[in-house]
């Protein structure tokens, strides 16, 4: 099995490396095919895997391909570790890369860096399979960064839009004080446990659990709380959780598929899988798990709020997924670590789906993203606007969808958790239910129905969009209608992760809901008369009336509220304080610091300061140095002089 494994995370490796370096001379058509068949191999290489441990055909893997360094004792290994959990991210991300991938070649094919394009998101589906993979600390972590640096170069991948270059460098600068955190603890586990590999390090957690550190003088601090506190601040940058989040609704300045990539399938679920991986860990500290729980609880609810006033049709899809990724942050600190990967994988599906229906959406409204300048979409774009409606509905959890089994999964185990701010969060992802609904359907209602509000030339031009892109949104909305009937049952009940993920007895709030659950039906007739539905029902009734029925009224209603609506228009002012707080006062220092210590110490007193000492020595040694004989004869003799004065002194 070494030589498929090698082969899922190293083709699309070889396609981006070819299209990247040779992208002018061989073509569009070839880059492009090049690609797609690359991480189509990829994809179906992940399923073989996924069906094979499922069946029991193939067996988890766990081995190091070869040791690249060995540093004071520590072995610096690459290696593979691949059992269901690994398996599942594998599937997930590659499937959704070569739905992207496919859908590109009709969204950007008018784009001049079209084989640049190409290789960056193959590059990108590399990346995470790496992270996915892994099986220590030091290949994640590079894992970690090259999904960081490509996204970087996504982002921006427009270079020539002021508005990108600076999303780009945000989502990069903001990432780095999460991965600093994460870096961090991983030095405290090497330094705590002298390794790297997974097993190894969960081998030691029952000493880590006794041990205490002093950060502070004469204050103890539980050492595995302080590592899974910063192995999540890591997480936090990654899945964009407050106050880390703010990269995220900005990286849409990047093409709309990267966006789906993103958001669905890659960089921003690396927080997510690294936690669940990492739950042998984080069962050891209910302190690291309960501010888990509130740092996911604060996110889901927050910023789905955000979403109830963007006028960007692509901004109110990523608001939502930072929503959802609060849904499933919440999840794994509430020790469900299953509900989360669970969740994880239906988001990636519904989630790509709208992304890119709203760029089905943008390509027939010749790239305009203001919903107030739509409407009425539904009769020139039916395959968009069907698939998009699956997609909502499943976002929502309509009862059936694969989001309903999931994320009602999730309220049920929150519900059920004792930690400390488990209350807190059971109240914000029920909250959550209702403005998901509110901001969903007000996304389709404001695009699809109602008045048409584009101009003239626009509405004469409309048209659905090609196969190459209708095509991707069929095959994701299948898997967010039926992905849920198949594999609940399993997934969250059945065990399915098995040993990749651990559960202390005390924690384990989804085997106590499952004592409940009688089938995906019974599942389903439980969710009817739970307040998760009412609560959705409410929310898509309230978006009809608003945006359809009475048009007028959240005009009215933000004038009445203006205070409250300031505060979500301007993102709760994270993006003000970041500017003109932190980024301002870490200019303001560096510019003391240049003027005290670059000009004054450095250049002043040490380098000018050395050579004005300098200096003036010589104007005064010169003297000494006239070239005259007398001179230096006088000299020796007082010299001489002094010299036998003194040891006749000290006889």
């Amino acid at each position: 099995m070494q030589q498929v494994y090698l082969t899922i995370v190293l083709a699309p490796l070889l396609a981006a490396v070819i299209v990247g370096l040779f992208g002018k001379r061989i073509g569009r058509a070839a880059a492009h095919w090049a690609t797609i068949l690359a991480v189509g191999l990829s994809c179906a290489l992940s399923l073989y895997t996924l069906v094979g441990l499922t069946l029991g055909t193939v067996e988890p893997w766990n081995e190091n391909v070869y040791r690249w360094a060995t540093v004071g004792g520590v072995h610096m290994q690459i290696g593979f570790l691949v059992d269901r959990l690994t398996a599942t991210m594998m599937a997930t991300v590659t499937f959704v890369s070569w739905m992207v991938h496919i859908y590109t070649v009709g969204y950007m094919r008018d784009d001049p860096g079209y084989q640049r394009f190409f290789s960056y998101i193959s590059l990108f589906t590399f990346a995470m399979l790496m992270l996915v993979m892994s099986n220590n600390f030091l290949q994640l972590f590079f894992g970690w960064e090259a999904v960081g640096v490509v996204s970087y170069l996504l982002i921006g991948f427009w270079f020539k839009r002021p508005t990108a270059i600076v999303a780009n460098m945000k989502a990069f600068l903001v990432n780095r004080v999460g991965d600093f955190g994460f870096l961090l603890g991983i030095a405290a586990i090497v330094m705590y446990t002298g390794s790297l590999d997974y097993q190894e390090v969960f081998s030691h957690v029952p000493r880590l659990s006794g041990q205490t550190m002093e950060i502070f003088q004469g204050s103890a601090w539980s050492v595995i709380s302080i590592i899974c506190i910063l192995l999540f601040i890591g997480a936090m940058g990654k899945s964009a959780q407050v106050p880390l989040h703010v990269w995220l609704p900005d990286s849409m300045e990047g093409p709309t598929p990267i966006s789906a990539l993103i958001h669905a399938a890659t960089m921003v679920t690396a927080g997510i899988f690294m936690v669940a991986r990492m739950s042998p860990l984080f069962e050891a500290s209910e302190t690291a798990l309960s501010f888990i729980l509130v740092i996911g609880a604060t996110t889901a609810f927050f910023m789905g709020l955000l979403g109830l006033v963007q006028n960007d049709i692509k901004r109110v899809v990523a608001y939502s997924t930072l929503s959802q990724l609060g849904y499933m942050t919440v999840a794994l600190g509430a020790s469900a670590y299953t509900g989360a990967i669970f969740h994880l994988m239906t988001h990636a599906f519904f989630k790509a789906l709208l992304f890119l229906a709203a760029g089905s959406v943008i390509i027939a409204m010749h790239h305009e993203q203001d919903m107030r300048k739509m409407g009425g979409l539904r009769k020139y774009m039916p395959v968009t606007y069907w698939t998009c409606l699956l997609g909502t509905l499943a976002l929502i959890g309509a009862p059936g969808f694969s989001g309903f089994f999931s994320k009602d999964a999730i309220i049920e185990a929150v519900h059920a958790s004792t930690l400390p701010g488990a209350g807190y969060a059971y109240a914000a992802v029920l909250s959550g239910v209702f403005v998901t609904a509110l901001y969903s359907f007000r996304l389709l209602f404001l695009t699809f129905h109602g008045k048409e509000r584009m101009d003239e030339h626009t509405r004469e031009h409309l048209h659905e969009s090609p196969l190459v892109v209708t095509v991707p949104l069929v095959l994701l909305a299948i898997p967010s209608v039926v992905i849920g009937w198949l594999t609940e049952d399993s997934f969250l009940f059945g065990g399915f992760l098995g040993d990749a993920v651990q559960v202390l007895p005390g924690h384990d709030v989804l085997a106590e809901f499952g004592e409940h659950f009688h089938g995906p039906v019974g599942f389903v007739q439980h969710g009817l008369v739970g307040p998760a539905f009412w609560l959705a029902l409410a929310g898509t009734i309230a978006a009809w009336f608003l945006y359809l029925k009475r048009p007028d009224l959240p005009g009215v209603l933000a004038d009445k509220f203006s205070v409250l609506y300031r505060l979500l228009v301007n993102k709760y002012y994270f993006d003000d304080f970041n500017e003109k707080v932190l980024a301002a006062g870490s200019r303001g220092l560096g510019r003391v610091l240049w003027r005290t210590g670059d000009e004054k110490i450095i250049d002043g007193a040490l380098v000018n300061g050395s050579a004005r000492v300098v200096n003036m020595t010589a104007g005064v040694v010169r003297h000494f140095q006239s070239g005259y004989l007398y001179h230096y004869a006088f000299a020796m003799i007082i010299g001489l002089t002094m010299l036998l004065g003194w040891v006749l002194l000290t006889e």
